[in-house]
């Protein structure tokens, strides 16, 4: 059993915080499953939200491909994704060979997969996304996860929260960019901006480096 954090890394200055209350790692899995398993919030993602959620992620994506950071040809994983909007959104606007993992699977668009431990071979995508970073237990594993799947020159956009707390099944609150600058330890920082994403406020977008920092 892997136990959760208990303390702040005092090297991000308290600007990442855990969520107490886990018990042990399978105690906040099964609190993820709550979340994505509710009947009714199922069928509110798969039904009301379904094109209107599709239509955001377009415009996001859209802009991506507009700076030269996403492309037809990208290979791209949408991390935490539920019942896959996003991966939907991003098959709509010609990038094909798109997937998400999520603990539940949503066939075709999401397979079965925990973040904390991808389930696929180092150097897989040129473009992952996530929307899902407070949902992290261990955001140095995440992180970590993306960089190794991620190809040398690959680029991860994070949507994330910085001037409000998330909902209740997350396991972390960020409070600015510094900490995760200080988990992509393989990747540079090429900008943040503010959006509005679904009570997120903020992206932020790295590249991987072609030589990795030892």
């Amino acid at each position: 059993t892997t136990k959760p954090p208990t303390y702040v890394d005092t090297n991000t200055n308290t600007d990442l915080r855990f969520r107490p209350g886990y018990t042990s790692y399978e105690a906040y899995i099964q609190r993820q499953l709550n979340k994505t398993l509710n009947d009714k919030l199922r069928r509110i993602w798969t039904t009301r939200d379904w094109e209107r959620k599709i239509q955001i992620f377009s415009i996001f994506f859209t802009e991506l491909k507009h700076k030269n950071l996403l492309s037809n040809s990208s290979k791209s994983l949408s991390i935490g994704a539920r019942v896959g909007q996003e991966v939907e959104a991003l098959k709509r606007i010609g990038v094909s060979d798109s997937i998400g993992i999520d603990l539940v699977p949503y066939p075709p668009l999401v397979i079965h997969g925990d973040f904390h431990h991808q389930p696929f071979h180092n150097e897989t995508f040129d473009f992952e996304f996530s929307n899902v970073f407070d949902h992290a237990l261990y955001p140095d594993k995440f992180v970590g996860e993306i960089e190794r799947t991620l190809k040398p020159g690959g680029v991860c956009v994070l949507h994330v929260a910085l001037s409000r707390r998330s909902d209740k099944y997350s396991a972390n609150d960020l409070y600015s960019v510094e900490p995760l600058k200080k988990l992509f330890r393989g990747s540079e920082l090429l900008y943040v901006r503010t959006v509005d994403g679904f009570g997120l406020d903020t992206e932020v977008v790295f590249r991987k480096r072609v030589t990795l920092r030892s």
